[in-house]
């Protein structure tokens, strides 16, 4: 019988091939820890525990990565899943849960390298606030339709209030905001159109 304390704590699938993808693009772009550390905004300790597998790093982390290597925070994890195909189950879809925030990102249709849109479902939990300080791509076309709860999305300092049903259209040039502003959770599908 296994004491408590000798367990190991598997990583999450997910988590684990996002760590192992974030240290090949660092790679890829002849990058220490500390210089990527410095472009991004993130600590050096907190890239090599994300590139370990040891944390999964936040959506805002994350974002700040993307914008670094440029691609979207879709086309990363994409890239960490078997090759798209062109009809995605929902049991196939990608899910990628950020703990500290209260943010599940599913990738109802993720990127595939002959289409230039996505398709993602998020769900803020009662409460969550996730500020990004930059778009992964500038000037991302996103459309934000809201199908339950209540959503607050600000973008070039314009607060936008969703209800269900609403739909938010605008290009990411600077930092954004979602935040889940009513007493249930916020659903949206967010679709993503790269410039």
């Amino acid at each position: 019988m296994r004491r408590e304390a000798d367990a190991v704590e598997t990583p999450d699938p997910v988590d684990a091939r996002l760590a192992g993808r974030l240290a090949e693009l660092r790679a890829e772009h002849g990058w220490s820890l500390g210089e990527l550390a410095e472009r991004s905004g993130v600590s050096r300790s907190t890239l090599s525990r994300a590139e370990r597998a040891e944390i999964s790093p936040t959506a805002s982390q994350l974002n700040r990565l993307c914008h670094v290597y440029g691609r979207t925070m879709s086309r990363l994890l994409g890239e960490v899943e078997a090759e798209p195909a062109p009809l995605v189950r929902a049991e196939e879809q990608p899910v990628w849960t950020d703990r500290a925030s209260g943010f599940v990102r599913r990738s109802v249709s993720p990127p595939h390298p002959a289409l230039r849109g996505e398709l993602v479902e998020g769900r803020l939990a009662v409460g969550a606030d996730i500020a990004y300080d930059r778009p992964p791509v500038a000037g991302l076309e996103q459309h934000v339709w809201l199908l339950e709860g209540v959503l607050e999305v600000t973008a070039q300092d314009t607060v936008h209030r969703l209800a269900a049903g609403d739909c938010l259209r605008l290009r990411v040039w600077g930092p954004t905001r979602f935040r889940c502003a009513g007493d249930a959770e916020a659903r949206y599908v967010l679709a993503v159109v790269l410039p």
